[in-house]
């Protein structure tokens, strides 16, 4: 069973941070205007604030960087099969260098990218503002859903409920 719930203001920036808590790590697309050949690579998010900006760590000298100099636009695919969750983002960049920022964001996980810990003079923060969004996703309970999709399977009636639409921050 689908339902389409398109969300908005406030419950949509609450679905964006539970999906991307839940998730986290998402293929971030840079390079999208050149001959539609985009560059993807997993990371991390480290924060999604109460405006519904998505933030990330990066190296200042990164490719990654460099081509947000050239075209800020950008897309992030979230996915996580096991939980049947799914969130795509397009938006665009920032390259934010803020000592406050990163301190704020700092986790004992980043110091594998910068050796020098939140001091490291290559540190960048990617402030990603979302345009739109669209997301899917079952709620509830992981077993008791897997449990739902046994039961669908068995006798063909559809048990779990999901949930997609666009979140409109």
């Amino acid at each position: 069973m689908n339902s389409i719930t398109n969300l908005s203001d406030a419950a949509a920036i609450e679905k964006l941070q539970d999906l991307v808590d839940d998730i986290d790590v998402c293929l971030f697309c840079t390079n999208l205007k050149n001959d539609n050949v985009a560059n993807c690579r997993p990371m991390s998010a480290q924060k999604v604030d109460n405006q519904g900006n998505l933030w990330f760590f990066s190296d200042i000298n990164s490719e990654k960087n460099r081509e947000i100099k050239h075209d800020n636009q950008v897309q992030l695919f979230f996915s996580s099969p096991s939980r049947n969750s799914y969130l795509i983002i397009n938006g665009h960049a920032e390259i934010v260098i803020d000592r406050n920022k990163t301190q704020e964001l700092w986790s004992p996980l980043v110091r594998a990218w910068f050796k020098e810990g939140k001091d490291d003079p290559n540190i960048s923060i990617l402030k990603v503002v979302p345009d739109s969004a669209y997301y899917w996703n079952t709620e509830g309970n992981t077993m008791f859903n897997f449990f739902k999709k046994i039961v669908t399977a068995a006798t063909g009636k559809n048990l779990t409920e999901t949930k997609h639409g666009n979140l409109q921050l």
